[in-house]
C-alpha cells in the first residue's frame, strides 16, 4: 500500500469493491430515474445503501462468519 503496511489489499480486494461502488452507484441512478415519489425513492436508496454498508462489513471483517477454528 502506498502509505502503509498495515493493509494487506490484493488486486482481487481492489477489484471487488470497485464492483460494489459500481453497483452502488448503478443502483442509485436507476432508483433516482425510474421511482417518481420522493418517500420511496429516498426508502430505495436508504435500503439500498444499508445492504452496501451491511456487504462492505461483511467481507471486511466477516460478521456472519461462523468460525471454524474449534472444530
Amino acid at each position: 500500500m502506498a502509505f502503509t503496511d498495515e493493509f494487506n489489499w490484493s488486486l482481487f480486494d481492489f477489484i471487488i469493491m470497485g464492483a460494489l461502488l459500481l453497483a452502488l452507484g448503478i443502483g442509485i441512478q436507476f432508483i433516482r430515474h425510474r421511482i417518481k415519489q420522493p418517500k420511496k425513492r429516498i426508502l430505495l436508496i436508504g435500503l439500498l445503501m444499508v445492504l452496501f454498508l451491511i456487504i462492505w462489513i461483511e467481507l471486511a471483517v466477516g460478521i456472519f462468519g461462523t468460525s471454524f477454528a474449534g472444530s
